[in-house]
């Protein structure tokens, strides 16, 4: 197919630039995603309770992710249904970009309530208010970020190719939140520094940068699913082996040791791998709409798996609140220990967070300026689009409900795990039931949880080849649509 019928192929200056919008979104939203709830009970106290400070902020991840899961709908209704000036994705890299960016930063300008002063409800207010507004902001740019992905192209290897590239680029995104700001954080606070904690993240890193190029490669070689298989088998022993070494150590652990980094390197290796290639499958999912539709509503679907993803981010965020709560966790200043992890001062917080944030803007306007819609709804069809066709499409796509099933589930998983790291370097003066409590945040839950996830992707019925055949009669049915 030529590239007149839309398989265009895609220069490597764009797939980097596309992939940089996703690094630039983990430097802005994950350092909330992972942070904020060793942030809200540790640093920020919610509630100014250290006591119930954990099971406070695993109720406004929950309640405030499961109000965005809501917004989803609403947002991807309206990018398929609007044609901004600058294009009718990328337009919001920057529109609620730099808002996003602004509020991000917000999240961590609060101050401890032990040690201002301040009371209990303003300074749980002051969380809700800037948590669910970040939520919301986030939804405005990656709904229709996600939704460039399926624009630029039809060619499933293209695809394929562009979705590594920019799993890649979300993954040294990675790297600076989860390797690097524990080390900023100490710089600017001026204390030790968490070499273990870095370490271990350092390695586990290593993977979902150098080793998600090959991905394609690896699916031509084993097919799509037996991928899905070996990676989530990989996963499930990675995470066997933390938990258990975790174990034996007690409290004492060392990301340094052999045991912690092979176990990090290999749980990144299957289950980093695989979350980042399932990306690859919504653009697979948007074409199955328009062959059973006859419309490119690229928007919805994004919207839907939004809605999916952040629900496993709900679930996933609360766990580990939860989890401590009912094993008997304890903030340091209830517990009487400062534990060996990630540093609690408030100003170094957001100073770091500051850093992040106007990296994070530079790299989405570049993102903009390297990106271009070719393959979108038309106008006429534009107009038609309501709020209920996603509702519509989730009945109807069966395809689409296994991915929604998946994305929930691997979510939730990534969630948990990655909550919960910061707790597992600082278990000093934390009673033995707290310690198995984040062990079973960090490893046990997400073993679970990767097994559902092999089990659900079983059901997904699309083959590459499949994909190719619907592609080709999606573009067909455009150029006849086109000649009359």
């Amino acid at each position: 197919m030529s590239e007149e019928q839309g398989f265009y192929k895609l220069s490597w200056v764009t797939k980097i630039g596309f992939g940089l919008g996703d690094c630039a979104q983990n430097l802005i939203y994950q350092v909330i995603a992972g942070y904020v709830m060793f942030y809200y009970s540790d640093v920020y106290v919610l509630g100014g309770d250290g006591t119930k400070s954990a099971a406070i902020a695993g109720t406004l991840l929950f309640a405030a992710r499961i109000i965005d899961v809501i917004w989803d709908p609403f947002v991807g209704a309206w990018v398929d249904k609007h044609n901004p000036r600058w294009g009718k994705y990328r337009s919001y890299l920057v529109v609620a970009g730099i808002p996003l960016s602004i509020v991000s930063l917000l999240c961590f300008a609060g101050f401890t309530a032990t040690s201002t002063g301040v009371s209990r409800s303003v300074n749980l207010g002051y969380a809700i208010v800037t948590y669910i507004l970040l939520q919301m902001l986030y939804t405005v740019v990656n709904v229709p970020y996600g939704a460039i992905n399926a624009s630029l192209t039809r060619d499933t290897h293209e695809v394929t190719e562009l979705t590594s590239t920019r799993m890649v680029c979300a993954n040294i995104g990675g790297f600076f939140v989860w390797t690097l700001m524990p080390l900023v954080l100490a710089v600017i606070a001026n204390e030790d520094k968490p070499w273990s904690m870095v370490f271990f993240n350092f390695v586990g890193s290593i993977p979902g940068i150098f080793f998600m190029p090959a991905i394609p490669y690896i699916k031509r070689a084993i097919g799509k699913k037996n991928m899905f298989y070996l990676l989530g088998i990989i996963g499930i022993i990675g995470f066997a082996m933390i938990y258990f070494i975790a174990r034996s150590v007690g409290e004492n652990i060392d990301g340094q040791s052999f045991g912690m980094v092979a176990a990090n390197f290999v749980k990144s290796v299957g289950f980093g791998l695989v979350t980042g290639y399932m990306w690859a499958i919504v653009p697979e999912v948007i074409s199955y709409a328009e062959y059973t539709t006859g419309r490119r509503i690229a928007g919805i679907v994004n919207a839907l798996t939004g809605m999916f993803y952040k629900a496993g981010n709900a679930i996933g965020g609360a766990i580990p609140g939860y989890v401590l709560a009912m094993t008997k966790y304890k903030a340091p200043e209830a517990s009487g220990d400062d534990g060996n992890t990630m540093s609690r001062e408030p100003s170094a917080w957001f100073k770091t967070v500051l850093i992040y944030s106007i990296i994070g803007i530079i790299l989405l306007v570049f993102c903009f300026t390297q990106t271009k819609e070719r393959i979108v709804m038309d106008e006429k069809e534009a107009k038609n689009v309501k709020f209920t066709d996603l509702f519509v499409e989730f009945v109807r796509n069966g395809p689409l409900r296994v991915i929604a099933l998946y994305f929930i589930t691997a979510f939730t998983c990534m969630c948990c795990h990655n909550s919960s790291i910061a707790f597992l370097y600082g278990m000093g003066g934390q009673v033995e039931s707290a310690k198995e409590g984040i062990r079973w945040s960090v490893a046990v839950i997400p073993i679970i949880l990767n097994i559902v996830m092999m089990i659900i992707i079983s059901f997904y019925s699309l083959t590459d080849e499949k994909i190719d055949e619907i592609n080709r009669e999606n573009e067909k049915r455009l150029q006849k649509a086109d000649s009359a």
